[in-house]
């Protein structure tokens, strides 16, 4: 039989937060739980399942799957192990399970809210985020715990986007808060804790732009300046600054971004962080493209290359791995779309393409829709539903790149139907 690649099972693991290490070992957990058998589940079986080498898991890893994803085989993809239906089959299709009483609903069948709630619930025990000590004393060990959960929420981030995410970052930095409100510790620990909730606030911010809730954005970007100012560390404080201009670009005061980034580059620090120089460069040369000042766009878009060549690759901060070479072509694609500049802007943005890593999704959706947006804007309007089917095709969940694909699809529409764009 042809392989079939199990799109359910993918698009579920990827709005629950799990990686594939994450779902092997969250089955293995729960065997051991039962009955303290190990069912020796690996990635690889995961990667078997999605490709669909494996049409239907082993019974006693289907039963737990059905535990952990909360839904029937069925909904999970999977495929009868015979060509005939089976007994088992039509259960699956009613969202029943073989082997356990009852029935499990299939999250499609949740109301929305119930939905949101399960999947961030499920995230935030995946990432670790419900792990945060609220009595006693805090040490450098709960800092290190912090600055890891901080790295995954940061990987989730690029590979997924926001979605679910912009919940459990919330709820992550209210514990954290909490725990430093609640907590004795050393001056030391303070000031890395306030640290680690400068980079969860970052974080919550871009997922809730990701949401397309421009007000929650603000509130976590002003809370996350704060924290960076608290903990007097230069590099959250650049980092928040320049959240807080992008946020201005956004909410159409580039002028105001502008000033944000030329500020944030006069710092003495950014001397020692390259990556970070380029980052305000390439921000800034969209700013300054805003506003009319293409030769500025141009001269900051130089700045950003040779800033970002200098960079030490092995010392990248995790917060800072999104910015790849990819990623700063598609930056160049942003400013030169800005100055209306759509082929060198087409360039950029295929070239952002063709660079990016597997693994970072988000950006991957975000730059096919910057580029169905930039073929719109040239009529190449056949060339850009293209665009949109490859971007729709991504698991990555967020309003704001799903506005903005309905919006190319509508001037494509009302061209072949010969109205105005």
């Amino acid at each position: 039989m042809t392989r079939r690649r199990n799109t359910r099972l993918e698009s579920l693991l990827a709005e629950l937060g799990y990686t594939h290490q994450a779902l092997a070992d969250e089955v293995n957990r729960l065997a051991a739980e039962e009955s303290g058998e190990p069912t020796n589940c690996t990635d690889r079986h995961v990667r078997r399942w999605i490709s669909g080498q494996v049409r239907c898991p082993w019974p006693r890893h289907l039963r737990l799957l059905e535990r952990v994803l909360g839904c029937g085989p069925q909904d999970m993809g999977f495929l009868p192990r015979t060509e005939a239906p089976t007994r088992a089959t039509s259960q699956a299709g009613t969202g029943s399970t073989t082997g356990d009483a009852g029935s499990q609903d299939s999250l499609s069948t949740l109301h929305p809210l119930q939905r949101r709630t399960f999947i961030a619930g499920a995230l935030a025990a995946t990432l670790g985020t419900d792990q945060t000590p609220q009595l006693g004393r805090l040490g450098m060990s709960d800092v290190d715990r912090a600055r890891a959960t901080v790295g995954r929420l940061d990987a989730h981030f690029n590979g997924l986007g926001g979605g679910a995410l912009v919940d459990v970052a919330a709820d992550y930095l209210q514990r954290l808060q909490r725990a430093l409100n609640q907590c004795t510790c050393s001056e030391r620990v303070e000031r890395a804790m306030t640290r680690a909730m400068a980079d969860v606030a970052a974080c919550a911010g871009w997922s809730a732009h990701d949401c397309g809730d421009s007000f929650r954005a603000r509130q976590f970007r002003n809370e996350a300046l704060q924290a960076a100012l608290l903990s007097r560390d230069p590099v959250a404080v650049t980092r928040a600054w320049s959240d807080l201009a992008a946020h201005a670009k956004l909410a159409g005061r580039p002028a105001e971004a502008a000033r944000i980034n030329k500020a944030a580059l006069g710092e003495r620090h950014l001397r020692a962080e390259p990556l970070l120089a380029s980052l305000l460069h390439a921000r800034l040369a969209d700013c300054l493209a805003r506003t009319g000042d293409t030769h500025g766009m141009g001269r900051h878009l130089t700045a950003a290359t040779r800033a970002h060549d200098r960079a030490d690759p092995s010392v990248t901060p995790g917060w800072l791995a999104f910015f790849t070479p990819a990623e700063l072509s598609g930056l160049g694609a942003i400013a030169h779309r800005s100055a209306g500049r759509y082929a060198h802007a087409e360039q950029h943005a295929q070239q952002a393409l063709d660079l990016l890593d597997a693994g970072f999704s988000r950006n991957r959706t975000f730059y096919l829709t910057l580029l169905a947006e930039i073929q719109s804007a040239q009529g190449e309007h056949a060339q850009a539903a293209a665009t949109v089917a490859k971007a729709r095709a991504g698991l990555v969940s967020g309003r704001r790149i799903g506005d903005r694909l309905e919006r190319v699809v509508a001037v494509g529409t009302m061209k072949n139907k010969g109205g105005p764009t």
